[in-house]
């Protein structure tokens, strides 16, 4: 009997000979009962969208096609890595690790230059004054933060995390940013002797 349809009642169809003779053979083949395979071929069509009048080779070549696309631009990806990351990085390897003759310079060939002597005193006031700016470029960022964090609102969802909204004009934003890169730039290393 057929599992969960015991209870079920059976009723006639009337098919050809032929046909019958087929089903019946195609029934064997599965190992099902006559209304179990019936019922399995119909999921099958419904289920996967297609017609018995369908044929599946157009369907079968495009996704064949599809697939075949899918590994060639996997290959393409691959191959790019391959030669924009991993043979540059394996060259500058394999140059480090050569072993380059080491030529013999002599003290005219670097250019050495006498340093000026400065006092105790210049040098005492070069680093206060660095001191005191780079206090000032952290106080005005320190109050650039406070701003941006009082600026901040909690947005509570209801259907994901919450999260802080900016509240501040697209000028405003601009303004900061400017800063930012000022900041940057004024903090960027000096070469004073």
């Amino acid at each position: 009997m057929d599992k969960g349809y015991e209870r079920e009642r059976f009723e006639s169809v009337s098919i050809k000979t032929s046909v019958v003779d087929k089903f019946r053979r195609f029934c064997k083949k599965m190992s099902k009962s006559q209304s179990m395979t019936l019922l399995l071929m119909l999921d099958f069509f419904e289920l996967n969208g297609i017609s018995p009048n369908e044929k599946l080779g157009a369907n079968m070549t495009t996704l064949e096609n599809r697939i075949k696309r899918r590994i060639n631009a996997l290959i393409a990806i691959v191959k790019n890595i391959e030669k924009n990351e991993i043979k540059p990085t394996n060259a500058m390897m394999q140059a480090l690790f050569q072993e380059t003759p080491i030529e013999d310079k002599t003290e005219e060939d670097y250019k050495f230059e006498t340093p000026k002597l400065i006092t105790e005193n210049e040098e005492l006031t070069y680093y206060r004054q660095k001191y005191y700016k780079t206090q000032e470029n952290y106080n005005a960022l320190k109050y650039d933060v406070e701003d941006i964090i009082e600026k901040s609102k909690y947005i509570k969802s209801n259907f994901s995390t919450g999260y802080f909204r900016l509240e501040i004009t697209k000028e405003g934003f601009e303004q900061l940013k400017e800063k930012l890169k000022d900041v940057h730039h004024h903090n960027a290393t000096e070469i004073r002797r």
